[in-house]
């Protein structure tokens, strides 16, 4: 049986409506499991997201710096 054809996905619905999965995870409850599962959904490399999260931090240090520098003149 092809994994495309809809028998198949009937049959798979079928046996997780069954087992409910959903009811028995419980999601990470370690610092480092949370970390791990944060990193599940990421499309780019762990150390391109830690240089994007750091130019983040810089573009809103140069926001703050720009907003004072407005309120001063």
């Amino acid at each position: 049986m092809k994994t495309s054809s809809s028998e198949f996905r009937q049959i798979q619905r079928e046996r997780i409506y069954k087992t409910k999965p959903w009811i028995k995870s419980t999601g990470a409850k370690t610092l480092e499991g949370k970390e791990r599962s944060k990193m599940n959904a990421l499309k780019v490399s762990p150390e391109l997201h830690s240089l994007m999260a750091g130019y983040k931090q810089l573009i809103a240090q140069q926001e703050e710096v720009y907003n004072t520098i407005s309120h001063i003149r």
